[in-house]
Protein backbone atom coordinates (compact mmCIF):
# COMPACT_ATOMS: atom_id res chain seq x y z
CA UNK A 1 0.00 0.00 0.00
CA UNK A 2 0.60 3.81 -0.03
CA UNK A 3 3.01 4.82 2.35
CA UNK A 4 1.05 7.77 3.72
CA UNK A 5 -2.36 4.99 4.40
CA UNK A 6 0.88 2.79 6.13
CA UNK A 7 2.24 5.39 8.61
CA UNK A 8 -1.57 6.27 9.12
CA UNK A 9 -2.20 3.26 10.18
CA UNK A 10 0.81 2.36 12.43
CA UNK A 11 -0.46 5.52 14.71
CA UNK A 12 -4.02 4.74 14.78
CA UNK A 13 -3.38 1.58 15.47
CA UNK A 14 -0.10 1.14 16.71
CA UNK A 15 1.37 4.23 18.15
CA UNK A 16 -1.77 5.74 19.75
CA UNK A 17 -2.94 1.84 20.58
CA UNK A 18 0.03 1.10 23.19
CA UNK A 19 2.24 -0.23 20.66
CA UNK A 20 5.92 -0.98 21.59
CA UNK A 21 7.37 0.83 18.88
CA UNK A 22 7.09 1.54 15.12
CA UNK A 23 6.68 -1.91 12.73
CA UNK A 24 9.91 -2.74 10.99
CA UNK A 25 8.91 -1.08 7.53
CA UNK A 26 9.71 2.20 9.08
CA UNK A 27 13.60 2.43 9.96
CA UNK A 28 15.65 5.39 11.56
CA UNK A 29 18.51 5.89 9.65
CA UNK A 30 20.36 8.89 11.13
CA UNK A 31 20.47 11.94 12.96
CA UNK A 32 22.37 15.30 12.93
CA UNK A 33 21.82 17.96 15.39
CA UNK A 34 23.38 21.67 15.18
CA UNK A 35 25.77 22.12 18.13
CA UNK A 36 27.45 24.85 15.66
CA UNK A 37 26.51 27.03 12.92
CA UNK A 38 26.50 24.75 10.01
CA UNK A 39 25.91 24.03 5.96
CA UNK A 40 24.91 22.09 4.60
CA UNK A 41 24.02 18.94 6.44
CA UNK A 42 24.48 16.10 4.50
CA UNK A 43 23.31 12.26 4.90
CA UNK A 44 24.94 9.32 2.62
CA UNK A 45 24.06 6.32 1.88
CA UNK A 46 26.45 3.78 3.26
CA UNK A 47 25.75 1.55 0.57
CA UNK A 48 26.73 -1.65 2.50
CA UNK A 49 23.35 -3.80 3.64
CA UNK A 50 23.19 -1.77 6.65
CA UNK A 51 20.80 0.19 8.27
CA UNK A 52 22.13 3.07 6.53
CA UNK A 53 21.66 1.74 3.13
CA UNK A 54 19.41 4.13 1.23
CA UNK A 55 19.16 0.76 -1.50
CA UNK A 56 17.03 -0.81 1.07
CA UNK A 57 14.27 1.55 1.20
CA UNK A 58 10.91 2.20 -1.39
CA UNK A 59 11.02 6.22 0.00
CA UNK A 60 13.20 8.29 2.38
CA UNK A 61 11.49 11.04 4.80
CA UNK A 62 13.05 13.63 6.26
CA UNK A 63 12.12 15.96 9.49
CA UNK A 64 13.60 19.03 10.60
CA UNK A 65 13.31 21.42 13.74
CA UNK A 66 15.05 24.20 12.02
CA UNK A 67 15.89 27.80 12.04
CA UNK A 68 19.05 29.58 10.02
CA UNK A 69 21.44 32.23 10.36
CA UNK A 70 20.45 34.34 7.24
CA UNK A 71 19.28 37.61 7.09
CA UNK A 72 17.31 37.26 3.89
CA UNK A 73 16.40 34.56 1.76
CA UNK A 74 14.26 32.32 3.82
CA UNK A 75 13.49 28.76 2.12
CA UNK A 76 15.57 25.88 2.45
CA UNK A 77 16.98 23.98 -0.68
CA UNK A 78 17.18 20.26 -1.19
CA UNK A 79 20.30 18.79 -3.24
CA UNK A 80 20.85 15.18 -4.44
CA UNK A 81 24.07 12.89 -4.98
CA UNK A 82 26.47 16.28 -4.58
CA UNK A 83 24.81 17.37 -8.01
CA UNK A 84 24.34 20.56 -9.57
CA UNK A 85 23.59 19.28 -13.30
CA UNK A 86 20.17 17.91 -12.64
CA UNK A 87 17.26 20.91 -12.85
CA UNK A 88 13.92 20.58 -10.65
CA UNK A 89 10.23 22.19 -10.85
CA UNK A 90 8.56 23.28 -8.15
CA UNK A 91 4.94 23.60 -7.86
CA UNK A 92 4.36 25.62 -4.15
CA UNK A 93 1.18 27.40 -1.92
CA UNK A 94 1.79 29.25 0.83
CA UNK A 95 0.23 31.80 3.16
CA UNK A 96 0.44 33.86 6.64
CA UNK A 97 -3.04 33.41 7.54
CA UNK A 98 -4.04 36.93 6.27
CA UNK A 99 -2.02 36.54 2.77
CA UNK A 100 -1.61 33.18 0.28
CA UNK A 101 0.58 33.37 -2.92
CA UNK A 102 0.81 29.81 -5.49
CA UNK A 103 3.13 29.29 -8.00
CA UNK A 104 6.15 27.47 -10.09
CA UNK A 105 9.70 27.94 -10.13
CA UNK A 106 12.84 26.30 -11.37
CA UNK A 107 15.57 24.71 -8.62
CA UNK A 108 18.35 26.79 -8.70
CA UNK A 109 21.79 25.46 -9.49
CA UNK A 110 19.98 21.76 -8.64
CA UNK A 111 18.27 22.50 -5.05
CA UNK A 112 14.94 21.93 -5.22
CA UNK A 113 13.23 24.21 -2.72
CA UNK A 114 11.26 22.80 -0.33
CA UNK A 115 10.62 24.35 2.87
CA UNK A 116 10.26 27.94 4.43
CA UNK A 117 12.35 28.49 7.90
CA UNK A 118 12.82 31.27 10.32
CA UNK A 119 16.16 33.69 10.23
CA UNK A 120 18.27 35.84 11.94
CA UNK A 121 16.40 39.07 12.04
CA UNK A 122 13.15 36.88 13.23
CA UNK A 123 11.41 36.56 16.63
CA UNK A 124 14.60 35.10 18.70
CA UNK A 125 14.84 31.48 19.29
CA UNK A 126 11.54 30.62 16.91
CA UNK A 127 12.04 27.01 15.08
CA UNK A 128 10.17 25.99 12.65
CA UNK A 129 9.23 22.02 11.37
CA UNK A 130 9.69 20.22 8.02
CA UNK A 131 8.95 17.35 6.43
CA UNK A 132 9.92 15.89 2.56
CA UNK A 133 8.85 12.25 1.70
CA UNK A 134 11.21 11.14 -1.18
CA UNK A 135 9.60 8.83 -3.42
CA UNK A 136 10.72 5.71 -5.42
CA UNK A 137 14.21 6.86 -4.90
CA UNK A 138 15.55 3.42 -6.10
CA UNK A 139 14.05 3.73 -9.53
CA UNK A 140 15.20 4.71 -12.61
CA UNK A 141 12.18 7.51 -12.78
CA UNK A 142 12.78 11.32 -12.29
CA UNK A 143 12.67 11.77 -8.90
CA UNK A 144 9.64 13.42 -7.04
CA UNK A 145 9.39 15.19 -3.67
CA UNK A 146 6.68 16.11 -1.48
CA UNK A 147 7.34 19.11 1.20
CA UNK A 148 5.65 20.91 3.80
CA UNK A 149 6.48 23.25 6.47
CA UNK A 150 4.92 25.60 9.20
CA UNK A 151 6.99 28.10 11.36
CA UNK A 152 6.32 31.70 13.07
CA UNK A 153 7.54 34.27 11.46
CA UNK A 154 7.54 37.34 13.27
CA UNK A 155 4.59 36.82 15.30
CA UNK A 156 2.60 35.32 12.08
CA UNK A 157 2.20 31.74 11.85
CA UNK A 158 3.13 30.61 8.20
CA UNK A 159 2.71 27.43 5.97
CA UNK A 160 3.88 26.41 2.68
CA UNK A 161 3.56 23.01 0.85
CA UNK A 162 5.78 21.84 -2.44
CA UNK A 163 6.30 19.34 -4.62
CA UNK A 164 9.33 18.89 -6.72
CA UNK A 165 10.03 16.89 -9.55
CA UNK A 166 13.96 16.25 -10.28
CA UNK A 167 15.36 15.52 -13.59
CA UNK A 168 17.82 12.62 -12.60
CA UNK A 169 17.02 8.86 -13.02
CA UNK A 170 20.11 8.31 -10.49
CA UNK A 171 19.13 5.92 -7.28
CA UNK A 172 19.45 8.14 -4.60
CA UNK A 173 22.59 7.86 -2.65
CA UNK A 174 22.65 11.11 -0.45
CA UNK A 175 20.97 14.02 0.43
CA UNK A 176 22.09 17.75 1.15
CA UNK A 177 20.23 20.13 3.04
CA UNK A 178 20.77 24.18 2.40
CA UNK A 179 19.78 26.99 4.18
CA UNK A 180 18.62 29.29 1.64
CA UNK A 181 21.68 31.99 1.73
CA UNK A 182 24.48 29.62 2.89
CA UNK A 183 25.17 31.34 6.29
CA UNK A 184 24.45 28.18 8.19
CA UNK A 185 21.78 26.50 10.32
CA UNK A 186 20.75 27.88 13.92
CA UNK A 187 22.06 25.63 16.81
CA UNK A 188 19.99 23.43 18.26
CA UNK A 189 18.64 22.31 14.42
CA UNK A 190 17.75 18.93 13.88
CA UNK A 191 17.70 16.59 11.36
CA UNK A 192 15.73 13.38 11.57
CA UNK A 193 15.78 10.74 8.36
CA UNK A 194 13.97 7.78 8.10
CA UNK A 195 13.28 5.06 5.73
CA UNK A 196 10.28 3.31 4.06
CA UNK A 197 10.59 -0.43 2.91
CA UNK A 198 7.75 -2.18 1.24
CA UNK A 199 5.35 -3.68 2.99
CA UNK A 200 5.87 -7.40 3.42
CA UNK A 201 2.78 -8.96 1.28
Amino acid sequence: GWPGSRVSSWLNGGLFGGAAGPPAWYVGIAHAAVSLPATPIVFTSTADGGTGDFGLYMDLVLVAYIRSQDTGDPYTYISLNNSTSFTSTNKYMQGDGSSVSAGSSVGVAGKAWVWRHPYSTQTANVFGTGICTFFDINSDKYKSMLSQSASDLDGSGYCFMATNTIATTAVVSSIEINDGAGAGWSVGSTFDLFGLKREPA
